[in-house]
């Protein structure tokens, strides 16, 4: 690994034909700089830094070194620039280099390069461009490459998408030219290592005390429960908060893409799925995970996202002794949830008619969460509805809603929580089981 940087370092330009008084000046030129000591630094270093367990020890001897090069080539800099120049080199051999303070800032969710020049963050529900900038393209698909090599993916013109999980469980899409007009693009969505409670996220305002007294009934007394939203809403999130309230002597089985739910009950069996290989084969669907899953004895199970095929399997296993189960979809509205659940179970391939499909989900589904991202950055649950039978129909029933009222000089959204009134058909249900409920 150290040659493969080396020499795509060197292969560069010629950088560094100047003498040292060309480089001790009184406005040295850092790029510059960095580079020569980057070059010196991997020539000088061998595969036993890679061996030390202790990432302090491994810093350690990295800073012994980079402060011996300072000296070898009488480089003379100020201290806040040499602190900073070290700390870019440590990033660049041990991390994902200008990535890497975004990585390790716990309060930015996701981080999008979009080409060399153009780095952002969503950090609070809200975007903003960085001012950190790569060197060349050349450098962005060496970090590509960094990042995605020990996963045992590539990415070239002849595969130019990659989707896959981090060892720390963030996710990472990338995506390169020529499907990208704008050049290699990174998107990584960083995993959520503070797990909320529903208590703690009425302290933040993503839901009333109210709601949450439902939901932890509902959660005891076995209701199937689907959350709905857009991208970025807050499902996942929302999906751990709900987990919190399991009793903890079930075994689960989690069902996902990429592993993001962070369960604190102790018997906990978490499944991913597997894309193809380079070759195109070795597959393993969310579909073939659920089914087998039935096979495993789950109390419940809990899949991530719902998105094909899978729909119809998860339907059958709420439908046949897995009660209490949860799961997400992408939808606008409890009855755009309906409608895509409707369309992506007549899309698997057990020939289905409509009414049939729709009397499945009535006998499945006891509860929609919905929720939304609001422009102040805030996630909500917008809507807690009941699924209902009416007339042959998939109907809804809101049980609490969220009004917005407004919006403050601050851009912040102002609104309550209100119970429209309707007591849950699933009232008596829960009632059999000692589970009282007063809504009001």
């Amino acid at each position: 690994m150290i040659a493969a940087v080396r020499n795509s370092l060197i292969s560069k330009k010629n950088f560094f034909k100047k003498s040292d008084e060309s480089i001790i000046n009184s406005q040295p030129d850092l790029s510059e700089i960095r580079n020569q000591i980057q070059i010196k630094l991997l020539e000088k270093l061998d595969s036993s830094l890679f061996n030390i367990p202790d990432f302090k020890n491994k810093r350690e001897r990295l800073i012994k070194e980079i402060i011996n090069l300072f000296k070898e080539e009488k480089i003379i800099l100020s201290r806040t620039q040499m602190n900073n120049l070290i700390e870019d080199l440590i990033n660049s051999i041990l991390g994902l280099g200008r990535l890497e303070p975004l990585i390790n800032d716990d309060k930015i969710s996701e981080i999008m390069v979009n080409g060399e020049n153009y780095i952002y963050i969503e950090r609070d529900g809200h975007i903003y461009q960085t001012k950190i900038k790569l060197s060349s393209e050349e450098q962005l698909y060496h970090l590509i490459d960094k990042i995605i090599s020990p996963l045992g993916l590539r990415v070239d013109e002849s595969s130019p998408m990659v989707d896959a999980r981090l060892p720390d469980g963030s996710r990472i899409n990338v995506i390169i030219p020529p499907l990208s007009l704008v050049g290699p693009i990174i998107t990584i969505r960083k995993f959520i290592l503070k797990l909320f409670s529903l208590d703690q996220l009425v302290e933040i305002g993503t839901l009333s005390n109210e709601m949450v007294k439902l939901l932890k009934s509902v959660i005891m007394g076995r209701c199937n429960i689907i959350i709905s939203g857009g991208t970025g809403s807050g499902k996942t999130t929302f999906l751990n908060a709900l987990s919190t309230v399991i009793p903890s002597d079930e075994r689960l089985v989690t069902i996902e893409d990429a592993a993001e739910l962070k369960l604190a009950q102790p018997h906990v069996i978490s499944l991913e799925s597997r894309p193809p290989n380079i070759e195109g084969k070795g597959e393993i669907t969310i579909r073939d995970l659920v089914r087998n899953s039935l096979r495993m004895r789950p109390d419940r199970i809990i899949i991530g996202e719902v998105r094909g095929k899978e729909a119809l399997d998860m339907l059958q296993a709420m439908n046949t002794g897995h009660d209490g189960s949860l799961t997400t979809v992408h939808a606008n509205s409890p009855e755009d949830l309906i409608s895509r659940l409707e369309t992506i179970t007549l899309m698997s391939d057990v020939n289905l008619s409509t009414k049939s499909v729709k009397r499945m989900i009535i006998a499945a589904l006891d509860l929609i969460i919905h929720m939304e991202r609001f422009p102040d950055g805030k996630r909500r649950v917008t809507k807690i509805s009941e699924i209902l039978s009416e007339k042959e129909d998939v109907n809804v029933k809101d049980i609490f809603v969220f009004k917005q009222e407004g919006v403050d000089s601050d851009g912040e959204v102002l609104g309550n929580f209100y119970y429209t009134g309707n007591m849950p058909n699933f009232y008596n249900k829960l009632l059999s089981q000692g589970i009282k409920l007063k809504l009001q």
